[in-house]
């Protein structure tokens, strides 16, 4: 029997200490990825932010080719 075989046969049937690693890091990657979004939109929707945003719009929009 090869090893992969083996391996596949011991995770499945629960004797492999690491089966749900990747599970937990999934979980710290989301709480992760979710965390950055809010810092991330309280950042955007700031009054300096979205005063530099809507400046740089309006000048983009007023320009003349």
């Amino acid at each position: 029997m090869d090893i992969w075989m083996r391996n596949r046969r011991r995770v499945l049937r629960g004797m492999d200490p690491q089966a749900g690693m990747t599970t937990a890091e999934y979980a710290v990657g989301t709480i992760a990825a979710a965390g950055f979004g809010a810092v991330l939109y309280k950042v955007v929707t700031s009054d300096a932010v979205s005063g530099a945003l809507q400046s740089v719009i309006a000048k983009a929009l007023d320009a003349q080719f």
